[in-house]
């Protein structure tokens, strides 16, 4: 029979900046590392990812480490195929990017096992993917409420009952009832499966005690890319479960579609160009003051500038995408019609 307890299972792809910093903090957990597994699972690192695991894995033999090779590098693959090869009868889902706090682990088990929901997790405390002045503002960005709303799992100061949770820790036995993650949808896998969780009947517990660190992406560019692939893959989940959607979902295609329309009629009607005017000073007036106490409190002007540029680049990333995936999806269905 297994010591084994808890296995923490990895998607990970081109890690190397992080994926030490990540094992060393598995490794420090006040839960036992004699009952804990790591089952990493490699979407083929073109990197030093591969090396700088087996050189944890030599130096620190007491945490057991396994490495399984995602070639359809497709993050829920990889959480697939590391629950095949785990072992515990916990799971807690972690990313390569990721760090948990040293007792991230511990307190996610005794909140599972003390029944607060079957799928348990933590609040993430972004930081910056760079030291410049744009990564230090994406970071806060990606945390502050008019960047992602009521996301319980960024903003909650109490434990509350959420909708989703970034880093899960749930049972084993959870996975045979509902199944696995949806490898149909290349992101919003977490939400998925978390909506199939609660309408087992399960709850999603979001306690701020349970801290993890997160990197936010590093330069507006890989931030356009994260937040339009979102917004895409939201719209592709919400065909199966549209009764999911949150406002906070909902303004970014909303948003951008206003602002497209306002665009075009401008071109011929005047009150359309005024409307539009007076709508995007309104906007930039409310992030800019959103941005204000954070300059000031960290006495950096830059991100007066920075955070309204990082939200935008959000909002109009994340609608972009779900407007998209909306009409590829629309034209495929009349293609299937016809």
């Amino acid at each position: 029979m297994t010591s084994i307890k808890v296995t923490v299972i990895v998607p990970c792809y081109n890690e190397e900046r992080t994926i030490e910093e990540l094992l060393h903090a598995i490794l420090g957990q006040t839960f036992s590392v004699d009952r804990m597994e790591v089952v990493i699972a490699d979407g083929m690192s073109t990197d030093h990812t591969r090396e700088k695991i087996s050189s944890f894995q030599q130096h620190h033999p007491e945490l057991e480490i396994r490495v399984v090779e995602n070639r359809q590098r497709t993050i829920p693959a990889a959480l697939n195929q590391a629950i095949s090869e785990s072992r515990g009868e916990i799971i807690t889902r972690m990313d390569a990017h990721a760090i948990p706090a040293r007792d991230y682990i511990e307190k996610s088990v005794a909140a599972l096992e003390a029944g607060h929901g079957e799928n348990v997790g933590g609040v993430i405390d972004i930081k910056p993917g760079s030291d410049s002045w744009i990564g230090r503002s994406i970071a806060i960005a990606t945390a502050h409420p008019l960047g992602v709303g009521d996301a319980q799992y960024r903003t909650a100061t109490k434990a509350v009952e959420a909708d989703t949770v970034a880093f899960g820790t749930y049972r084993r036995a959870l996975v045979e009832k509902i199944g696995k993650y949806d490898e149909t949808l290349l992101v919003n896998e977490d939400y998925e499966f978390n909506t199939r969780i609660r309408k087992s009947g399960g709850k999603i517990w979001v306690d701020p005690a349970i801290r993890c660190v997160y990197y936010a992406r590093a330069n507006l560019k890989n931030l356009v890319r994260q937040y339009f692939t979102y917004g895409f893959w939201k719209f592709r989940m919400l065909q199966r479960y549209p009764e999911t959607l949150r406002w906070r979902q909902a303004l970014p295609p909303v948003f951008v579609t206003s602002i497209l329309m306002l665009l075009l009629l401008s071109i011929l009607w005047v009150p359309a160009c005024i409307l539009l005017v007076v709508t995007l000073s309104l906007y930039l007036v409310i992030l800019i003051a959103g941005a204000i106490r954070y300059a000031i409190s960290r006495n950096r002007l830059s991100l007066v500038i920075g955070i309204p540029i990082a939200i935008m680049t959000m909002h109009f990333a994340w609608g972009s995408g779900f407007l998209w995936s909306m009409i590829k999806s629309l034209f495929a269905g009349k293609a299937h019609g016809s």
